[in-house]
């Protein structure tokens, strides 16, 4: 396999998203210089001829797959098909078009849903397909499934370096900050951002007791890095922080940070769903890499950048 330099030709796909965006950052920063990226304008990755020939002409020696449709519980559940067809359609023509240009790294990212709704806590990669998935956005997680799949078999049956890292919850500077699509720490940050002013209540889903895991996008960012600079030894990681925080402190972290003096009222009618989401990230950890953001700097981090962009900030409209 050829060897990666800072000259190496890198592909980023959906390099304008939260994830793509802090990889480019990522790599620009430690100095690679020759990464291509095309907008979704520029390129429809749901086109398979469009792919095949942009393949063919820019001949990319490592592919980093950051291009997904996504979006929160609400949008999964309401929008069923295009979750399920259009992950599986971007990712088919990236992964085929890398196969058949014999490019030989090829770095998949999904995220913790591939995992069953039920699997023990922590999440080991060994849990994937032990079980059902959770019904709310198991169309999106099939996807990824699939592409952790398809890598996996070109790995198995071709000896390429095609490997799958899972994220954790992330957040991060670009994320979709729109209150019915988003996830629930930016929806979070925006909430207690736009009560501050008069200090009103702000009101949010369930009893706060659920546990999740967050990770900053730039320690994602650095994962895709250590993958790429590094052959690793299987075809699957976890990619998380190792501890979690319950959704009340979750709220708290983000009210003192954006100065919000008013109540937080728990809506207790509305579901918790899963009662704890951990990822064990051990395999990764144990290869040399770990993140570097707290919660406390990931969150001051982020809102800086949300105060900075309040203007143009994405919501995603479905």
């Amino acid at each position: 396999m050829k060897k990666i330099t800072k000259n190496s030709k890198i592909y980023i796909a959906g390099h304008r998203g939260m994830v793509g965006s802090a990889c480019w950052r990522a790599l620009e920063a430690k100095g690679y210089s020759h990464l291509i990226g095309r907008t979704s304008k520029e390129l429809d990755l749901k086109n398979q001829a469009a792919v095949t020939a942009f393949f063919k002409s820019e001949q990319p020696e490592v592919v980093i797959d950051a291009a997904a449709k996504v979006g929160g519980i609400l949008a999964n559940n309401n929008y069923p098909y295009p979750f399920l067809m259009e992950n599986m359609q971007i990712q088919n023509n990236l992964i085929a078009a890398a196969h058949e240009e014999g490019i030989q790294k090829f770095i998949f990212l999904g995220s913790s849903c591939i995992y069953p709704k039920f699997a023990p806590q922590p999440l080991k990669e060994e849990y994937l397909l032990t079980d059902s998935l959770e019904p709310t956005n198991e169309w999106y997680a099939l996807a990824k499934i699939s592409g952790v799949k398809l890598c996996e078999a070109i790995r198995k049956q071709y000896g390429k370096d095609f490997v799958s890292l899972m994220p954790t919850n992330l957040y991060g500077p670009f994320d979709n900050f729109d209150l019915e699509t988003s996830h629930v720490l930016p929806a979070m940050l925006r909430k207690f951002h736009e009560a501050k002013n008069d200090n009103s209540p702000v009101k949010l889903w369930g009893s706060g007791t659920p546990m999740r895991e967050f990770l900053h996008v730039d320690d994602l960012a650095q994962s895709v890095i250590f993958a790429l600079e590094n052959v690793l030894p299987e075809h699957l990681y976890n990619v998380g922080t190792g501890t979690d925080v319950t959704i009340r402190e979750l709220a708290e972290t983000i009210q003192a940070q954006t100065g919000h003096g008013g109540e937080i009222v728990w809506d207790t009618d509305k579901p918790d769903g899963t009662p704890r989401k951990l990822m064990d990230s051990s395999k990764m950890n144990a290869l040399g890499w770990k993140a570097n953001y707290t919660l406390k700097a990931g969150i001051e981090n982020t809102y800086g950048w949300f105060l900075k962009n309040q203007e143009n900030f994405k919501e995603v409209k479905l």
